[in-house]
């Protein structure tokens, strides 16, 4: 009983806050637009693009972040946050992805998979986001039993090629700031290596 009160109050918390970046980034847009300030810079659109897409990369980050936060702290309440935040992660993504198609090309679906053929960072990125799809479909308890736990998972497993491709799309397209996607790199890879400790210790 005592469990189920704190998720009551939690996860309405977790949720909220995973709202903020968007939050954020829409009151950027407006004033930006209304008040002529420059939140989102002199170019809005790619602004746009690199925030969605920097924190579909943290809440992946995050995602895989609980499990080895909920062993340091002995608290294994805290892994039931980790599907909330692995969908907010999968919704970050649909937005870094709708805003490329709807704001950069205005539609022109023509021109995408022109780019998905032609630009290697764009055939990175949707690879990852294919890949993401099925471990979004496959979050919720029924599917989980239906699959079979073993099997989730193993599929569930390619959080971590799918974060590395994230991180390498990131690398490939910046020009000159590279130090968010090493942190994201490193992170990702500490974590990588806490998982193989784990499992082969």
């Amino acid at each position: 009983m005592e469990t189920k009160r704190y998720r009551k109050i939690f996860k309405p918390l977790v949720f909220s806050g995973s709202l903020i970046p968007l939050c954020w980034l829409i009151y950027a847009v407006y004033s930006d637009t209304v008040f002529g300030t420059k939140l989102m810079t002199a170019d809005p659109i790619q602004k746009l693009d690199r925030e969605l897409g920097d924190w579909a990369l943290i809440f992946i980050i995050l995602a895989l972040s609980v499990r080895p936060l909920a062993k340091l702290f002995k608290n294994n309440e805290l892994i039931a946050y980790r599907r909330m935040i692995g969908l907010f992660a999968f919704f970050y993504v649909c937005l870094h992805l709708a805003s490329y198609i709807g704001l950069n090309l205005q539609f022109a679906f023509n021109e995408f998979i022109k780019d998905i053929l032609k630009r290697n960072f764009i055939t990175i990125g949707i690879i990852a986001f294919i890949l993401l799809i099925p471990l979004a479909v496959t979050s919720t308890k029924s599917m989980i039993k239906w699959i079979g736990g073993r099997r989730w998972k193993k599929l569930h497993m390619l959080i971590y090629p799918i974060a590395l491709l994230g991180i390498f799309h990131f690398f490939m397209m910046v020009r000159a700031d590279f130090s968010r996607p090493s942190i994201y790199l490193i992170i990702i890879l500490v974590l990588l290596g806490y998982r193989f400790w784990v499992k082969y210790r």
